[in-house]
């Protein structure tokens, strides 16, 4: 099929979109409520608790609970710093719950450079709690934000790292459906790693569409938007809106409501602006095909297209992987517990987990079996 006539297939009118849960795009640099540290690889002699972390700072606070960086007080890796994600159950609707779920489940599966790690996993009667990664740089989006726009080849260095984990996603039949920069993270050495996991779908693939209808608007891909079945390819349709964000410092597709963004998405033709380079041009239009069978990186030879796309003819794919390339911006901290990349409206406050009320019953067998401790620490 061509081009032409899959567009006519993707701009059909829209439905109801009054009572559709959308992932909030923020107004003003903040940190991500999923936050992340460096990497360890400790070895404790029992499954912590909350009780078996000190907390130091607030780092983000959102709708279903609060991020703290913490310091482990006991074990063999007493002293090390981690982010601790707190969400209380009695706030969590039931589609919060199985997502919630959903991404302990996804990071407890998987570990890459570029993802962000999960060492723990734990529950008390009215509390979740998952210990990741402090990453010290904060997200892109406060970088972006602060910058307006990113050089080329800064654009190339971090397009290149997502593609990777991306790719290392959807090799596990895992579509990630919330890239923007609030989901990426920068460790103390520069490099991006992808972190919240609450909107990914598990089993997909080209002939195992799903219709679920999420994530942040601006960075749908068409088929999410008209609700007609998508597979990981929409991921690559929003790496294209990523990119083009971080060259340009605006969207691609963006209206004065829901309803008009999502009209461009469909129907708008992309305005590419002429100081871009001939080759990220090429690439942006690869991405941005609405037919997702001609969609770069969804072809036979999946992410091998999109490493040979002549704005990757620079990098060396097997020494980025390796963290071996030197990446366009370190972060400068004083210390190992330096929160200056975050949100001082946050770090400024005491940092506090407050009871919560009891959950319902049914929110008990939803988690079941939540606990975890990472692979490489033994516990005994």
């Amino acid at each position: 099929m061509s081009e032409g006539s899959a567009d006519m297939d993707y701009r059909r009118p829209l439905g109801d979109v009054s009572n559709v849960v959308l992932a909030p795009r923020r107004k003003a640099p903040r940190p991500s409520l999923s936050v992340a540290t460096t990497s360890y690889t400790p070895v404790v002699e029992e499954p912590p608790s909350a009780s078996s972390f000190d907390l130091l700072k607030m780092l983000g606070q959102g709708s279903f609970g609060k991020v703290f960086l913490v310091r482990k007080n006991l074990g063999l890796d007493g002293g090390n710093l981690y982010a601790m994600k707190v969400l209380t159950k009695s706030t969590l609707k039931v589609r919060d719950r199985l997502r919630s779920k959903m991404e302990r489940n996804i990071l407890a599966r998987i570990r890459h450079p570029f993802i962000v790690g999960l060492h723990y996993a734990f529950q008390t009667d009215d509390k979740l709690y998952l210990i990741l990664e402090f990453l010290q740089g904060g997200d892109l989006f406060t970088l972006l934000a602060k910058d307006g726009a990113f050089p080329e080849p800064k654009v190339r260095f971090y397009l290149a790292e997502l593609s990777l984990a991306l790719n290392h996603l959807h090799s596990l039949a895992i579509v990630y459906r919330d890239l923007k920069p609030e989901n990426i993270l920068l460790g103390i050495n520069g490099h991006v790693k992808i972190t919240d996991f609450g909107l990914c779908k598990e089993g997909v693939s080209d002939v195992d569409l799903t219709f679920s209808f999420c994530g942040t608007v601006e960075y749908m891909a068409p088929e999410v938007v008209n609700r007609r079945g998508h597979s990981t390819a929409a991921d690559w349709w929003s790496l294209g809106v990523l990119m083009y964000e971080m060259l340009t410092g605006n969207l691609p597709f963006h209206g004065e409501n829901r309803r008009e963004t999502m009209t461009q998405i469909l129907r708008a033709k992309l305005a590419m602006p002429n100081f871009l380079s001939a080759e990220a041009q090429s690439l942006l239009r690869a991405l941005f095909k609405r037919n997702p069978a001609n969609r770069l990186g969804n072809g036979p030879n999946g992410i091998e297209e999109i490493k040979k796309h002549p704005f990757f003819a620079s990098i060396d794919w097997k020494r980025l992987l390796a963290r071996e390339i030197s990446p366009p911006f370190k972060p400068t901290v004083s210390n190992t517990d330096d929160t200056f990349y975050f949100d001082s409206e946050f770090t400024k406050k005491t940092p506090r987990d407050s009871p919560a009320l009891p959950p319902s019953a049914t929110a008990h067998d939803v988690f079941r079996g939540f606990s975890f401790v990472a692979p490489n620490f033994n516990c005994e």
